[in-house]
């Protein structure tokens, strides 16, 4: 389907849901081709990509002593 870009503006979300649906949908401008509407790409998540390649320390999340003396008030 090819459509004007002035009557595209009031028919955007039609267009859009057009184009899901795997309808070619062109927008031209004084006749001419000017734009194709394309849904993007559905990317999957990766669940448990970093494992293994990752390793945290057994002490993380322990504050280093000099550190934990400023928190206290024992630094100066």
């Amino acid at each position: 389907m090819q459509i004007n870009i002035y009557e595209a503006k009031a028919k955007l979300s039609h267009l859009v849901a057009m184009a899901m649906n795997g309808e070619e949908v062109i927008i031209s401008k004084s006749g001419l081709p000017m734009v194709k509407l394309t849904p993007l790409e559905k990317k999957q998540v990766k669940f448990g990509f970093w494992k293994s390649k990752v390793k945290i320390a057994d002490d993380f999340d322990k504050l280093p002593e000099d550190i934990a003396k400023y928190f206290s008030g024992e630094a100066e």
